[in-house]
């Protein structure tokens, strides 16, 4: 397991904006978080609510542990730098034999971010393989420029507007980015990626952390916040997200609530609908 990554890494991700695996966890620490979102999700009725899923390391404190692990942090502050917020986390949970699929994209569409140094840690905490429909890149295509997308609103989408690029892309380019639990990825926000049905018999399960340089700011109106994961913030343009100290702790649910009602405004700014962040409402004590 490595905290930093040497310099053939860092070059590797910056000429296919995907580096996998890395190695942040052994399998029993993955089997662990497994365990605790499976009996999270079962609390909430078999499956995590859209609201509880949308940031939820302000929710839970073993999440806010896990977005500042140094061994998930170094890594990614080897390519942002020193200093660094985490901006967004969900899990991408698809249930065997499950129809759902992540269209072909780039993350930097709905963001509203002002800059495109922004990567993704994927963890994951079951097999992700071809069959179990694992993250798909094309890599290089994060040295283009944001290109046009268009919204679906698919039903079996995972994305929260069903968005996929208006490019074709060639199949015989395509990477299966397979992980083993404990192990993730880090993907730039512009590479093209996307992901199949899970055609497996078993799970496939996967924590994205969205991490940011302190430098970067929210373009839209809305209000934004992140959490400083690593170094210092010198310009504060995030408002800092309380950390939980028990599972919904109240303070921090009604921040993430306050929260979820920005997300909207900034996810689906100009969209014909909107999906709310409904469902399950956390309930202290889990």
């Amino acid at each position: 397991m490595v905290e930093r990554l040497n310099d053939d890494a860092v070059e590797q991700y910056k000429r296919d904006g995907i580096l996998f695996p890395i190695r942040v966890f052994d399998e029993a620490t993955a089997a662990e978080l497994r365990h605790k979102v499976e009996a999270l999700a079962k609390a909430e009725g078999g499956k995590l609510s859209r609201s509880t899923n949308q940031k939820p390391h302000l929710l839970l404190p073993w999440l806010a542990d896990l977005v500042r692990d140094p061994r998930v942090v170094g890594p990614v502050s080897s390519v942002l730098g020193p200093n660094v917020l985490c901006w967004a986390s969900g899990f991408f949970w698809k249930q065997p034999h499950d129809p759902a699929f992540i269209s072909w994209h780039q993350d930097s569409t709905y963001w509203g971010l002002s800059h495109a140094d922004i990567a993704t840690a994927w963890v994951a905490l079951t097999p992700s393989t071809a069959e179990s429909g694992c993250m798909q890149v094309v890599p290089g295509t994060h040295h283009r420029e944001q290109v046009a997308h268009k919204d679906t609103f698919a039903e079996n989408n995972l994305l929260s507007r069903g968005q996929e690029i208006a490019v074709e892309v060639d199949p015989k380019d395509v990477v299966d980015v397979v992980l083993q639990p404990g192990e993730m990825s880090l993907h730039h926000v512009r590479l093209f990626h996307g992901s199949e049905p899970n055609r497996s018999e078993l799970p496939r399960i996967g924590f994205a952390i969205r991490y940011i340089p302190t430098y970067i700011r929210q373009t839209t109106e809305a209000r934004d916040s992140a959490s400083l994961v690593c170094g210092t913030d010198e310009f504060g343009n995030f408002a800092p997200e309380p950390r939980p100290k028990t599972d919904f702790d109240p303070e921090c649910v009604a921040f993430h609530k306050a929260m979820l009602e920005s997300a909207e405004k900034i996810l689906y700014a100009g969209a014909a609908k909107v999906k709310h962040f409904t469902g399950a409402e956390p309930r202290p004590g889990m």
